[in-house]
């Protein structure tokens, strides 16, 4: 890990016009705090073409993302395509419910405004794993199959509140919450409309900010922690394999597959099968899944229906700075 220089630091302040809406006084803390420690330059965007422009005329600024796990995926994602995104350091300041920043925090960013900023100023640079997909996504955390309420993020707990302006700063410790909109179709395989590879019917682009912020509270209001308990996924039937090698296929229906970036360059693969208690687990490089359409859930962003998708995990592919130890 490698510490920014902050006689060289300039950063280019790309802040989510969701968190402006949502939280406008932790923007305004975090942008504060940044101007006050480097030479900054502000960047409000409407649309993802003005993020996109902004990040193609940094020059030599650091990126730092104020907003939700969505936009700063969108960032990842603009520097992968340009092929940046292993040599250009991503700062992030996580503003929202906690549903909505539960990749950042899992990645260890503070969800403190003031904590967050300072983490960009004076934190660590960390070389993190990632994985690509083949249509070109990116993804940080995980991802899960069927897109459901059941991923690495749901909990049994009790509702995550908001913090007192919409934040995650008070709720920072409780449980994130899936989607239940996005959830496979009960027995058999996930829904099979629309197109493969397209993002299936009224899905909402990442900058429409009232899409964003109903899918949040629908999400803390009906989600499968408010239910108190996690509800079963029906099964999906899918062919699985990892570098070559078939886990399962057609004929043994799953209820759930699990996706990680494990480490080592390596993803981490478990495959929960319709028959047995424990599950398939598998490291490899490329994991490929295939079967009729499916939709999957990738940093709680619900995407599909596909019938194949194919992941490669890029060793130290981005990097994150984070807060000293």
């Amino acid at each position: 890990m490698s510490a920014p220089d902050p006689g060289e630091q300039a950063l280019l302040v790309v802040i989510d016009p969701v968190a402006r809406r949502v939280d406008g006084e932790s923007v305004r803390i975090a942008r504060d705090v940044l101007r006050g420690g480097a030479a900054t330059k502000i960047c409000l965007p409407e649309g993802p073409e003005e993020v996109e422009r902004a990040l193609a005329r940094r020059g030599r600024r650091r990126p730092v993302v104020i907003g939700d796990d969505r936009a700063l995926l969108h960032v990842v994602t603009v520097l992968h395509r340009r092929r940046e995104l292993a040599d250009v350091p991503v700062s992030v300041v996580p503003v929202g419910p906690l549903p909505a920043v539960s990749v950042a925090r899992r990645l260890g960013v503070p969800l403190g405004p003031v904590a967050a900023a300072r983490a960009v100023l004076d934190g660590l640079e960390r070389p993190l794993d990632v994985l690509v997909d083949d249509s070109g996504g990116v993804v940080l955390g995980g991802l899960w199959i069927p897109g459901g309420g059941d991923g690495p993020d749901a909990s049994a707990g009790s509702p995550v509140p908001a913090g007192p302006n919409g934040s995650a700063e008070a709720a920072e410790g409780g449980a994130e919450a899936g989607d239940p909109a996005a959830a496979g179709s009960g027995p058999g395989c996930a829904g099979a409309e629309g197109v493969p590879g397209g993002s299936g019917e009224g899905h909402q682009p990442w900058w429409s900010p009232a899409a964003r912020t109903a899918r949040s509270a629908l999400t803390l209001l009906t989600g499968p922690a408010a239910a108190g308990r996690v509800p079963v996924p029906g099964c999906t039937r899918l062919r699985i394999e990892a570098d070559g090698v078939l886990i399962t296929d057609l004929d043994r229906p799953v209820t759930r597959v699990s996706l990680d970036a494990a480490g080592e360059g390596l993803a981490e693969l478990a495959v929960h099968t319709h028959d047995a208690d424990v599950p398939l687990r598998s490291r490899a490089r490329r994991v490929t899944v295939s079967g009729p359409a499916f939709r999957y859930r990738a940093d709680n962003v619900p995407a599909g229906p596909v019938r194949r998708r194919t992941w490669t995990a890029a060793p130290g592919g981005w990097r994150l700075t984070l807060p000293r130890v």
